[in-house]
């Protein structure tokens, strides 16, 4: 894909549609796409911005964060195409990967947080 790609807004209703079959647990509100994160303390706020800065950073795409003690809400746009590219569903796709990643659920060497001792909670996982 060339450059110039990356950069074409979508319509309104087609980000919509990619949002609905490819993000679903996103939305399109004021001209960005959203998404709340919930989270069971402020440590894992901050490491769950931290994660979301790494990615963005390499990206080289900066989404806006608003936080609180226990949600965190990215929002993506491509402010030099005015709307909504291809790189705001790739950096969403990404973080929604690193994000819900849950190791102990693979069956690997990773055992993953303990779910059952809420002293250790994190992230509060989509089902």
């Amino acid at each position: 894909m060339n450059a110039t790609k990356h950069e074409e807004a979508y319509a309104e209703a087609e980000v919509k549609a990619r949002l609905e079959k490819e993000l679903p647990r996103w939305h399109y509100e004021d001209g960005w796409i959203r998404r709340t994160y919930r989270t069971h303390s402020w440590k894992a706020t901050l490491m769950l911005i931290n994660t979301v800065g790494h990615l963005a950073e390499a990206a080289w795409h900066h989404p806006d964060i608003t936080a609180s003690y226990a949600w965190v809400e990215v929002r993506l746009k491509t402010h030099s195409a005015k709307g909504i590219t291809d790189k705001d569903f790739a950096l969403a796709k990404k973080i929604e990967e690193v994000v819900h990643w849950q190791p102990g659920k693979e069956g690997g060497p990773l055992e993953g947080t303990p779910a059952e001792d809420q002293r250790f909670a994190y992230i509060k996982y989509d089902k």
